[in-house]
């Protein structure tokens, strides 16, 4: 280890400075979204299976919520325009944004060069959890999913129902695609009730049991038109392995509930980013 030189505990004690102030970023309108949904109806209901994935669609304006059925399970969710699979969720500006977990009024956003709010969270029945005491929360947009090839990394193994090959595969079905084009549109997720964090010493990044019980769910408000998967995680509920046959697994279910009509009043989809895109070469 580096001798540290003279000054460097006042290096350390230097004060953060946060990245991107959100004192001027467009706010969700919770309490008309909240009024919607209190009158909406379930018009929808798909299960993700266990250690498999499922795909639905939402219409902007709609509401879809995953909740927790069986028994407790996290799952991994990639978002997309759909009209328009390259448009699709970007977890690390949605991480800048609103921190590395998400709860009630945060949003998902999405991709450049859209940059704007796929789905806002309006209710989140785990939002009683925190930070706890190891530093960890629920909802992660840190983690990006467990995959094949990092599993065949580090112990040489083809195993096809992690997230990423179970996202790549209901994709594929659900657009008609082969499976090598889906698998350009699966993305880094949003881990939906998952317990996650990172160690205070060596900064790695950590699971623990997550707090999900049947019953606890995620609702989001669609900004825009989506087309959603949700893969039911082979780690289950995360408290012991990351992706495994011996974990204890249960199915997630996706509801798409629909407002009354005229619930949203002359609520509109968010423009795409207002950026011009010439990059300086005007």
């Amino acid at each position: 280890m580096t001798q540290p030189p003279a000054d460097a505990q006042a290096r350390r004690a230097i004060p953060p400075v946060i990245c991107y102030p959100t004192e001027t970023l467009p706010q969700p309108d919770l309490p008309l979204y909240r009024a919607a949904l209190s009158g909406a109806e379930v018009t929808d209901t798909t299960l993700a299976p266990p250690r498999d994935a499922c795909s639905f669609s939402v219409p902007a304006g709609h509401f879809f919520r995953i909740s927790s059925v069986d028994g407790p399970q996290v799952g991994d969710l990639n978002l997309w325009n759909a009209h328009d699979l390259t448009e699709r969720f970007y977890s690390g500006k949605t991480r800048a944004l609103h921190g590395t977990h998400v709860t009630t009024g945060d949003r998902l956003w999405s991709s450049f060069p859209t940059l704007r709010p796929l789905a806002t969270v309006v209710e989140d029945s785990l939002d009683w959890y925190g930070i706890d005491a190891f530093g960890g929360s629920v909802h992660d947009v840190i983690g990006t999913r467990c995959d094949p090839y990092t599993g065949n990394l580090l112990s040489g193994t083809q195993y096809h129902h992690c997230c990423h090959s179970n996202l790549t595969r209901a994709l594929a079905e659900a657009r008609d695609l082969p499976l090598h084009e889906a698998e350009r549109h699966v993305h880094d997720v949003l881990n939906v009730f998952m317990c996650t964090g990172f160690t205070r010493d060596t900064g790695q990044y950590f699971m623990k049991a997550s707090p999900v019980r049947p019953g606890d769910h995620l609702t989001f408000f669609a900004e825009i038109d989506l087309l959603g998967a949700l893969s039911a995680c082979p780690g289950g509920d995360c408290s012991s392995e990351h992706s495994s046959d011996a974990a204890a697994c249960y199915p997630l279910k996706v509801e798409v509930l629909t407002p009354a009509a005229g619930a949203l009043g002359g609520w509109q989809s968010p423009q795409v980013n207002g950026y011009n895109r010439t990059h300086g070469t005007d």
